[in-house]
């Protein structure tokens, strides 16, 4: 089935891996943009080209047989390395021209935000990027930013928001406060120390509350609301704080404490409605999401 796929119409690929992660005709004939006749026959002729059954129905519902699910990885393959085209030719596009800013969180700006824009840079050279390092959501009503990238969906109903993943992280000390005061063995442990807060105290004790670390507000000797800072202030040994472990590894004097307590956050990726389907703002949008997501 593998070689055979080099011989097949990527069309009716297309619409079997629309149909295949819709488990619906009619929403995979909607994904497409084309007729639920048109995308049923693209199917089946798929089927007839390989021999075999690809889908079984169940009620209104496809499911994948196996030999579906086997084409199914081959073909998600095919999909991306398919869209990482479009998108380089698309960035090449002597259209694809002026400035986009990007907000983000000022360690985001600053740790991941140097890579990314040079990536975006080699495939639109005809764009220029501007970087705004701030948490606040408040700068894309303002239209501060073209695209934002938050750890919270917004709720406003002109933006347009993608979650792109689901990152992790650990709470994390200077291994010279933990030589000093040693190392928590529970959780009652961990929220008898010095903590470092990143913003809003109340929001991050509510958090480790319901984590069952029953921190309080006295544990929040220092804090800042810009996270570099109050990263570094952990660094310096004054207290406890949550971090992407990506970001964590960073830093060889930090040492994680309670490895088996993760905390999660979510990559938000916002942008305007009205603006999504500029090409500038599109394409830096998908190649953001391709980025953050890996």
């Amino acid at each position: 089935m593998i070689n055979a796929l080099s011989r097949l119409d990527w069309n009716h690929l297309r619409s079997f891996l629309a149909t295949a992660e819709t488990a619906s005709l009619s929403a995979a004939a909607r994904t497409l943009g084309l007729t639920q006749p048109t995308l049923s026959r693209q199917v089946a002729a798929l089927e007839a080209d390989l021999s075999v059954m690809l889908f079984e129905r169940t009620g209104r519902r496809l499911i994948l047989t196996d030999a579906g699910q086997e084409l199914l990885t081959h073909v998600r393959k095919m999909g991306e390395a398919a869209e990482k085209t479009a998108l380089v030719a698309d960035g090449q596009r002597s259209d694809i021209t002026g400035q986009v800013r990007i907000t983000a969180s000022d360690i985001t700006s600053a740790v991941r935000m140097p890579a990314i824009t040079e990536r975006i840079l080699s495939l639109a050279p005809q764009l220029s990027i501007e970087l705004v390092a701030t948490n606040d959501i408040s700068d894309l009503m303002r239209r501060e930013a073209d695209i934002a990238i938050r750890h919270v969906r917004p709720d406003q109903p002109d933006l347009v928001a993608r979650l792109v993943r689901e990152a992790s992280g650990h709470f994390y000390a200077a291994k010279s406060l933990l030589a000093r005061v040693g190392h928590p063995r529970t959780k009652a442990d961990l929220a008898r120390m010095d903590w470092v807060s990143f913003g809003d105290t109340g929001r991050m004790i509510d958090y480790m509350v319901d984590l069952d670390i029953p921190v309080s507000a006295d544990a929040f000797r220092v804090g800042s609301e810009n996270g570099i800072v109050a990263w570094e202030l952990a660094r310096a040994g004054l207290g406890v704080c949550p971090m992407d472990d990506d970001v964590a590894a960073r830093a060889p004097d930090m040492e994680r404490v309670l490895p088996d307590v993760l905390v999660t956050f979510p990559v938000w990726l916002v942008t305007h409605r009205e603006i999504h389907t500029s090409p500038r703002i599109r394409l830096v949008f998908d190649l953001l999401a391709e980025a953050l997501a890996a």
